[in-house]
């Protein structure tokens, strides 16, 4: 019976890493704008259930929505594209229910 040393001792795999650089190369500028995009676009879906949070459910899901929009035009990795339209829909869907339960003012 031959030895199965991958057995006894796997062969070590590289543990997966949560990284939005995927080309290996560091896009500061995009990765600051998907991760702001998507930090306002929680903020922004959050705020739009909560009636008396209209105005910055308003505010932060337009910004969020016009910025989300450059990011995705400038993203570089998929994963960036990824936090960007889960940014774009959480600041649209904020900025609506917003709207709808008074608006900017």
């Amino acid at each position: 019976m031959a030895p199965m040393p991958h057995i006894l001792d796997p062969v070590g795999r590289a543990r997966p890493r949560l990284t939005l650089n995927t080309d290996g190369r560091p896009h500061r500028l995009q990765n600051t704008l998907c991760l702001s995009v998507f930090a306002i676009g929680v903020l922004a879906f959050i705020f739009g259930f909560i009636v008396v949070l209209h105005v910055p459910a308003s505010w932060l899901g337009a910004v969020g929505f016009l910025g989300g929009l450059f990011s995705q035009f400038i993203s570089v990795t998929t994963p960036q594209r990824v936090l960007n339209i889960i940014g774009i829909v959480g600041s649209f869907v904020g900025a609506g229910l917003g709207i709808a339960h008074g608006g900017f003012i």
